[in-house]
């Protein structure tokens, strides 16, 4: 089995891809010089009264006691308070700058944003179709996420492209990135949300708007369900296992309690974005998916809408086989 390796796309947040990362970037440098010469103005003035007024043989003598000394403490008092007043401002700035809504004329795309234990779901409601973990965007392009959860807390981030923000259940919260250059980045749940926390990826594809445009066309097209050879019969078993949480556009299977599959053989990856989209790999999941990821089916609630991990369902070598015939025709 091939896991998802995104090691040509590190999670490096001093790497900015974007806008608003660059934004956050140039706070963060901001903040590690001021701190700096804190540090260094802290350590030789330490330095200083070390060596100063160290002890030294033969030249013992009471040391003078001070009770109090008020320039003194006004100054080691009001330093720090202009200090970080001087932090505070291009902070504050920062943070209203990556949460407030784009302009009107800057023809942001909205994506919604729900966190699942442990899956992305993104729904793109100018278009009308949903997909999982793997975010697509146009470039040079405002994206505005409106965020919430589905079960516990998790955090939604992408060092190259946006800082890091809470995802929490019954709340909505919102986000900016935007992209320069086409390319994928890679993103993480940054909230420990449990067993699977650490397989709960983001990987966004940013890139050109006719590049996205043709995406997002082939993404409003329903699932074309196939009337002959296995990947019929893959269909016979869907529709007696699956559709219970899956669904699939265009179809009967409507239930949205796992990832929306209408076009899961376009995505590159699975389970997170962490296994890579492979027949073998498809097969190998669906026989025994804890093998795979670390998951607690045996917490599965759907009558109250949670989800904590696809069972196995105990399918049969042919069963498998028709099922990852079915699925490879998702396109």
């Amino acid at each position: 089995m091939a896991r998802v390796v995104d090691g040509a796309n590190p999670q490096s947040a001093l790497d900015p891809k974007g806008p608003t990362a660059e934004t956050i970037d140039n706070l963060f440098w901001v903040v590690f010089w001021i701190a700096a010469a804190v540090f260094f103005l802290v350590q030789g003035v330490l330095l200083i009264a070390i060596f100063r007024f160290r002890q030294r043989k033969g030249k013992e003598r009471a040391v003078r006691q001070v009770h109090g000394n008020m320039r003194l403490e006004l100054v080691w008092t009001i330093i720090p308070v202009v200090v970080l007043a001087v932090i505070a401002v291009p902070t504050l700035s920062t943070l209203f700058d990556i949460r407030s809504a784009p302009d009107p004329s800057e023809n942001a795309l909205e994506v919604e944003v729900v966190g699942h234990q442990w899956w992305w779901e993104f729904r793109y409601p100018a278009y009308g179709f949903t997909t999982a973990n793997e975010l697509h965007i146009p470039v040079d392009r405002p994206i505005y996420l409106t965020m919430t959860s589905a079960d516990v807390i998790h955090s939604f981030w992408v060092p190259p492209l946006n800082g890091k923000r809470d995802v929490v259940p019954g709340r909505t919260s919102n986000l900016t990135l935007q992209a320069d250059d086409p390319g994928v980045y890679v993103g993480q749940c940054a909230e420990f949300c449990g067993l699977a926390h650490a397989d709960m990826r983001i990987r966004v594809f940013a890139e050109t708007p006719d590049d996205f445009d043709q995406w997002a066309q082939d993404q409003q097209q329903p699932a074309v369900i196939p009337e002959t050879g296995s990947a019929a019969a893959g269909w016979e078993t869907f529709n007696t296992i699956c559709v219970a949480c899956h669904t699939v556009d265009g179809t009967p299977a409507q239930v949205n309690l796992a990832p929306n599959l209408t076009h899961l053989a376009s995505r590159t990856s699975f389970a997170g974005a962490t296994i890579d989209n492979t027949p073998e790999n498809l097969r190998a999941w669906l026989h025994d998916p804890s093998a795979l990821k670390p998951m607690r089916p045996d917490l599965n609630m759907p009558s109250q809408g949670r989800i904590m991990g696809m069972p196995n369902f105990n399918l049969t070598p042919q069963q498998l086989d028709d099922l990852v015939a079915l699925l490879e025709t998702f396109k």
